[in-house]
């Protein structure tokens, strides 16, 4: 898989469950038209498709499609919900989506498929399990921390792990917010607001 692609070049593509969100099409369907040259694409050596944002616009502008309210989104809470357990992931990402504060959600289900579309979706926060195949979240966080363009995103990780196995496992990065399995949904609603507030007093600052 190619990993050293420049940041602009990063920004220019995505994976195929993120254009599906952007075009509020299934993943099914973004395959089609990948497959009838209606999307570009090309493939990484690892297999995973890396679709052209400005053919996600064309295709938008040809068939007369307004953006989608997932690309408007000034002033929301951007996060990226990454779980490979489907339960957890879809209670969770339906909390962000009837969330009273102004929170857009995007889920994975793969460490992997996280670090294909971090640098178009740009998260606010990263909500990541710990155990998952493949690239699990001690390595997605990892990775992301030695990535300067997300050294202000907040990072949470949630999961059944004793704080003793985290440690044996190598900890995790300073600055990452801990929340242990079973997940506390009243917990998020607060976690939330107090960002949103937090990022209104840096606006004004500023």
């Amino acid at each position: 898989m190619q990993t050293h692609l420049p940041h602009d070049t990063l920004q220019d593509y995505c994976g195929t469950t993120y254009a599906a969100k952007l075009l509020g099409l299934s993943v099914g369907t973004i395959q089609t038209l990948v497959e009838k040259n209606e999307l570009q694409a090309w493939k990484t050596q690892g297999g995973h498709r890396r679709i052209s944002m400005p053919s996600i616009r064309e295709y938008q502008r040809k068939h007369n499609m307004l953006m989608s309210p997932n690309e408007s989104r000034e002033g929301r809470l951007k996060v990226l919900l990454v779980e490979d357990d489907a339960v957890t992931r879809d209670m969770l990402k339906d909390f962000c989506n009837r969330c009273e504060t102004p929170v857009d959600c995007t889920a994975m289900s793969s460490g992997l498929e996280a670090l294909i579309d971090m640098a178009s979706i740009q998260p606010d926060v990263l909500i990541a399990d710990l155990n998952m195949p493949g690239v699990d979240g001690f390595e997605l966080l990892r990775t992301i921390r030695h990535t300067p363009q997300f050294n202000r995103m907040t990072c949470l990780v949630i999961s059944a792990l004793s704080q003793e196995d985290i440690a044996a496992r190598g900890g995790l990065p300073e600055g990452t917010i801990f929340m242990a399995k079973p997940v506390n949904m009243q917990w998020f609603n607060g976690f939330f607001t107090a960002l949103i507030a937090g990022r209104q007093v840096e606006l004004h600052a500023s």
